[in-house]
Formats: structure tokens, sequence, C-alpha cells
């Protein structure tokens, strides 16, 4: 192998054009393809940037042409040559550098690499463990690279942004408190403290709000949070947010800020030019049209409740669950009433994933509504339903009747369903929308007790106060959430900032004053000493580069995620550790040594 000794880097392999003609250049890199073509060896040399054709031709310098028929892929090297116009029949379009090549009469190979386990220079299907395993081949991929790049990009126009209107960066602890609510902490045991245990922290929540506490007035943070939950597509076990609090503000100036930084993020990486203010909807809304807080609003397909129009209906299946306080719900898939029987059966199976015991549907013909259930409705309740759903000739009515929220999971998975299947759903869109008033709290069955809907220091709506005692389940928060594409990518809001109010809503969420104390004593005390009116949101930075990106998984755009069973396969974490190393940590399981 060569030293690079004293050659340095003139430009990289993605800057070179017809203004640099006749100028030597020094290009470092990695061999992405080789041809030889009758003597003459042409090779793409990469890097970050991009692509450069590099020439060994044996007229120029016999001794470095011969070294090059050794090359192979992905070998490293450091090549300085002159730069010459291609031929005008080699010229190539599709590379920035496609006007030029470089003619090499110095080469030094600074690496070699043994042949790839996947190529890189094709669109190939890899396996995820596989290009997790090989993270830094993957990487290498300018597909892959690009997606870091945009991550760079579009942090950068955060800071840039945040900055400008008057947000300090500050970094809070990673090593914090185990707190209830949220998802499973990870736990770090402290050698120091036997017994004791830290907690990666889920969000920097309290710790931002003691930032407004101590007079900083804007405080934001691209950060670090742990989650130890069950993963999917748009779920990792530590993740990044874009965090942000600020004092003496309302919902609007806080939403008026985001949608600024959502803009500039765009504009920096897709170059598009967002036209704020986003729609917004409430919660209600949001679930009764879409049976989800996160609807994707880039297609129609609604949900209309019928369970009024159908209340006595001579059908004694949706009759008797109506009765039981249960609702009838449905979609107008419209132009599918020539979905076939197997069609209807796929929709069926996908229905009953998310709840469903079943589905009813009618297909709307010329002369007839076809169906098993339509014998059970009179012509009023047909013609009731028709006028309900805008029923036309050529439609399929699609039903849900169950408890509310099975119904609603159901029906709002099957119309994004549906919206894929028919193709509905425009790609290069980007929609964005605000939902608001969310219920403050939720019902827990199985712990018997109200659970937060965001988390416990949010404020409630100051107008139902009194419904914390009588009907928790009713009062409405001041949070907020910005969809995209039916992505939540970001959501906040007011916090609570009086003590009195803090305690009631520990209350209502039965959490005592001794529990209130030992968990929250430190913000309990700090509310107590001025506490400014505050709020915030924060913003997925993996979710939000998932959807710039056009990716399929957060894990596209993560430089080294985990798998869906929470393991790296490239540094094989996690990973077994010495017994002194647990008995440091008073740490004494049932070990069985390798």
């Amino acid at each position: 192998m060569d030293a690079l000794g004293t050659l340095l880097r003139t430009h990289n392999c993605n800057e070179l054009g017809s203004d640099h003609l006749e100028q030597k250049v020094v290009l470092m890199g990695w061999v992405l393809r080789r041809r030889d073509h009758g003597g003459v060896i042409f090779i793409d040399l990469r890097d970050r940037w991009g692509i450069t054709q590099i020439v060994f031709n044996p007229e120029i310098n016999p001794e470095v042409h011969n070294k090059a028929h050794q090359l192979r892929s992905e070998w490293v090297l450091a090549v300085k040559g002159r730069v010459e116009r291609r031929p005008g029949d080699m010229a190539n379009p599709k590379l920035n550098t496609g006007e030029i090549e470089v003619l090499v009469d110095e080469l030094r190979i600074l690496n070699t690499s043994e042949t790839p386990p996947f190529p890189l220079d094709e669109e190939v299907e890899i396996s995820d463990n596989l290009r997790l395993q090989y993270r830094y081949l993957d990487l290498r991929r300018p597909e892959m690279a690009e997606k870091l790049i945009m991550r760079h990009k579009a942090t950068q126009a955060v800071r840039t942004y945040l900055s400008e209107n008057n947000f300090l960066e500050v970094e809070t602890p990673v090593l914090t408190r185990s707190t209830p609510e949220g998802a499973r902490d990870y736990l770090v045991p402290s050698r120091v403290n036997a017994g004791r245990f830290y907690a990666l922290p889920q969000s920097p929540q309290l710790f931002k709000q003691i930032l407004m506490m101590s007079g900083m007035d804007r405080y934001f943070q691209v950060v670090r949070c742990f989650r130890d939950e069950d993963l999917r597509a748009d779920r990792q076990p530590e993740f990044t947010q874009i965090d942000m609090e600020l004092s003496f503000v309302n919902e609007e100036e806080i939403i008026s800020i985001s949608e600024g930084m959502i803009k500039n993020v765009f504009k920096a990486t897709r170059d598009i030019e967002l036209t704020p203010p986003f729609k917004r909807m409430t919660y209600d809304e949001a679930m009764d049209r879409f049976g989800t807080d996160r609807p994707d609003t880039r297609f129609g397909l609604e949900l209309t409740d019928l369970t009024e129009t159908l209340r006595g209906c001579g059908f004694k299946v949706f009759n008797s669950i109506i009765e039981k306080g249960g609702v009838v719900k449905a979609i107008n898939a419209k132009g599918c009433g020539s979905f076939s029987r197997k069609d209807l059966d796929n929709l069926t199976e996908y229905a009953g994933r998310f709840g469903a015991r079943g589905m009813a549907w009618i297909k709307i013909k010329e002369d007839e509504w076809q169906s098993p259930i339509t014998k059970f409705f009179n012509d009023d309740e047909l013609a009731a339903m028709g006028r309900a759903l805008d029923a036309q000739p050529g439609d399929l009515i699609l039903f849900g009747a169950d408890s509310l929220n099975i119904v609603q999971q159901v029906l709002a998975e099957l119309r994004l369903e549906l919206g894929r299947r028919l193709e509905l759903i425009d790609k290069n869109t980007f929609d964005f929308i605000w939902i608001t008033e969310f219920p403050l709290l939720e019902y827990d069955h199985d712990q018997k007790r109200h659970t937060a809907v965001h988390h416990p220091f949010t404020a409630p709506n100051e107008d139902q106060l009194e419904l914390l005692k009588t009907d928790p389940g009713q009062v409405k928060s001041r949070a907020y959430d910005l969809v995209l594409n039916g992505n939540e990518i970001g959501g906040g809001s007011i916090r609570v900032h009086q003590k009195a109010m803090q305690e009631q809503v520990f209350q209502a969420l039965g959490i005592d004053k001794t529990e209130g104390e030992d968990k929250f004593g430190f913000l309990l005390r700090a509310l107590e000493l001025g506490a400014p009116p505050h709020g915030g949101i924060a913003f997925g930075v993996d979710r939000l580069l998932m959807i710039l990106t056009g990716s399929d998984s957060i894990r596209d755009v993560i430089a080294f995620p985990k798998t869906q069973k929470a393991t790296c396969p490239l540094t094989e974490a996690p990973a077994q550790v010495a017994r002194k190393q647990l008995t440091e940590l008073s740490l004494r399981p049932d070990w069985k040594e390798n």
C-alpha cells in the first residue's frame, strides 16, 4: 500500500467541470466501477460528493497504467492528473462531472478491499440485517449518503432559524431519574450509589420546563431520547427530537414559530416553498371524520356516522350494537362497486387485524343495492343511508359497527388501505394539519384510572377546571400536534405553571401527594418560586426526515439504527458483559461464564 505523504486533495469528486480544463488536480475516493476498453482503463471514482471518471492511458504513463490493472471495487485511491474534456459522444449528462475526465499520471493505492457482501453500484434488494451489519458500506451508496446530508441540512436550518428567533441551545442531562407515565424507561445502574438507578430520558420535558423557571425564556435542543418500547418502521429505541420551550406565550405564538421553522427546513432540504399558516382541525373533528388524530388529508374516503340514521332499523346486528351504546359508521368507496367477492374478503380480513368481527358492505347498482344485508332495511332506511353517504351507482359502502374506539380504529386503517390500493395518495404532496383541543386524560381500563393523553404537565382548558373533580374524561387540554401526510411529526402543549393546578391534575391521574412529591418534588418546588406561563413543542427529526426523503423507514435516515428487536448487527449490541462489571454495579443475576 502507498502512503498519502504530502499529496493533498484539491477537489472533491463532484465539482470538476469545463472551467477546470487543463488543470492539474488531486482526487481521493473509492473505486465504484472499473472498465477496461482496449487497454485504456476507466474508473468511476466516488466520494461523499459524487463521481468523477478517471482514465489510465498507457501512452501517458505506462507504469501507472500497469499498476491500475489491479484496481478493484471499493479500493481506496489518491490520483493526480489533468482535467480533459470527454469526447463528445462520451459525455454523461446524468453526472455533474459528465463533461470531463481526469487523465491520471500518478496513482497511490491507499487501501485495498475484499469483495463487498453486496454491490454498491446497483439497485438490488439487500436484507435489512445485512445492510445494518455492514452499515459503513451501505452509507457509501449515494442514495444513503444523500439522506444523511439532508439530515444535516435540516438540523442546520433548525439551528439557524431558532437562533435568529432568540432561542438558546441548552443541553440537558442524559442520566436522570425514572418518572411515571409514558413508555418504559431504559435504566442505568449506579456504581457509586448501589441499588439506585438512573433513567435515560424519554424527553427533556421536566428540564426544559425548569429552564423556563430559570428565566431562559426561549430554549431549544436537538436531543437524543430513549424509550424501551416495541419497534416498528417509524419507531426506534433511541431517536432525535427538535425540542423547544418558550415563556410568556400562548398556543398561537408557538404554532407560528413552529410553522416558520418547518418552512425553513423544507426550503433548505428540498427547495420547497411552504405557505403557512397550515390547516387546523380539532381532535373531535379528526376522530369523527377520519377515525384517527393523525389523519392523512391528501385524499377523501371520510367516515360517515350512521348511528342515528339507523337507530331502530330492521337489521338486528346494527340495532343491537346501537342499543348497547355502540356506533355504526361507514365509508363510501367511490367507484369501487365492481370489487369482486375476493376483493371484499381481502378487505374483511384486513379489517379483522384491527379488531373488526366482520365487515358488512353494499354495492350500489343502477337498479338495486346489492348485498346480503339489504333485505333487512326498508326503503326509507336505504334512502336515508344513501343521502348521508352521497351514494351513487358504482359506489361501494363499507360499514363498521361496534364500540366507538373499535369502529374508528378499523375504519381509519381501512381508509388508508383503500387509499393505497386505489392509488389515491399523491406522494409528491406535503399536506400539513394541526390537531388541537385534545382530551387532557383518557381512561385506562387495565389500570382502572385516568392517564395523560400527552403528559401530566399539560395544562387543562381553564374553563373546565371544575370537571377535573367530577368528570375528568371530558376536560380538554391546551395541546396541539402537527401532522404531515398522516404522520405525527410534532406535538406540544401549554404547560401547567402553578402548583395548585398541577396538584389537581396529579389527583385526577391518581397520583397522590406522597407519590407526586417523591417523583416530581423538585418541579413542584420550582412552581412555587415564580414559574412563568410557558409552553413548548417537540418534533421528531427521524420521522420528518423519513417523509422528506421518501423513505419507508426511519432506519434509512439514522446513521446507525437498531433492528426491530432493538439490536445493532454492526456492533452486536446488546452484549454480555464481564461478571466483574456486574458486581461493581451491585448486580448479581444468575450468571453463567461463557
